[in-house]
C-alpha cells in the first residue's frame, strides 16, 4: 500500500524514490480511494491506495529502460485513437490505459473536441484502466464544455471504470451511457433542446 491512512493524516509514498508527503485525510466513501489526496499533493498515479504513485520530482525524470526479462505490455492500442466529428457531436475514442503516459494526448483530443463547439462524447468502451491524470482531464474538459453551453458525456465504461467514477462521485457529474450510440443520440437531442433521459445502468 502506498497511501497509508493515519487519522487525521494520510501519508503518501512515492513508488519510484520513496519520497513521503503527508496531509489531512480526505473523507471519501471508500478508504481505498485516495484520488483527491493524490491530486492535491500534485502527485500522479492510481486513484486507489495500492498505487502506483509518483511524486512531482520523479514525474519529471525519464522512465528507465525496461529490463530484458520484463514481460511485454499488452498489445492493445493505448490512449486516444482519434476525434470524430458527427454533426452536433464530437466523439473522442480511447482504448487501453488512460494514465500519465497518455495524458497529453487525451488533453489535446478533448481540447479539439470542445473547441469544435459541439457536444462531446468520450467513448471508453475499450479502456481498461483510468487514473487520476485522465480523470482530471475529463473534469477540466467538462468545465470547458459547460462554459460553451455544451455537454460532455461518457459512453460504454467498463465495470472497473464505472466503479472508479461511482466511488469518486463523478457518475453524478457526467452523463454516463451504456453505449456510444445512446450517448450520441442523447447529445444530439440536447443540441435540439430536447435531451432524453440518460442511462446510468450498471
Amino acid at each position: 500500500m502506498t497511501v497509508v491512512p493515519d487519522e487525521p493524516l494520510m501519508t503518501l509514498i512515492c513508488d519510484s524514490c520513496g519520497a513521503v508527503a503527508s496531509g489531512p485525510a480526505c473523507v471519501l466513501p471508500d478508504a481505498e480511494v485516495v484520488w483527491t489526496f493524490v491530486a492535491e499533493q500534485g502527485w500522479t498515479g492510481s486513484p486507489f491506495a495500492t498505487g502506483p504513485h509518483r511524486c512531482p520530482r520523479c514525474e519529471l525524470a525519464p522512465e528507465p529502460d525496461p529490463a530484458p526479462t520484463r514481460a511485454p505490455r499488452r498489445a492493445d492500442p493505448l490512449g486516444v485513437l482519434g476525434v470524430e466529428h458527427l454533426d452536433e457531436v464530437a466523439v473522442v475514442t480511447a482504448a487501453g490505459d488512460l494514465d500519465l503516459a497518455t495524458g497529453d494526448v487525451l488533453h489535446g483530443a478533448l481540447a479539439e473536441a470542445v473547441g469544435a463547439d459541439r457536444h462531446v462524447v468520450v467513448d471508453l468502451a475499450r479502456v481498461h484502466l483510468i487514473d487520476s491524470t485522465a480523470l482530471g482531464e475529463l473534469v477540466r474538459a467538462r468545465q470547458d464544455a459547460r462554459q460553451r453551453d455544451r455537454q460532455l458525456s461518457l459512453a460504454g465504461p467498463s465495470r472497473f471504470v464505472r466503479t472508479v467514477l461511482h466511488t469518486m462521485r463523478l457518475d453524478r457529474v457526467f452523463p454516463v451511457f451504456d453505449t456510444r450510440r445512446a450517448a450520441v443520440d442523447w447529445s444530439r437531442s440536447a443540441a435540439t433542446g430536447q435531451p432524453r433521459e440518460r442511462s446510468t445502468a450498471w
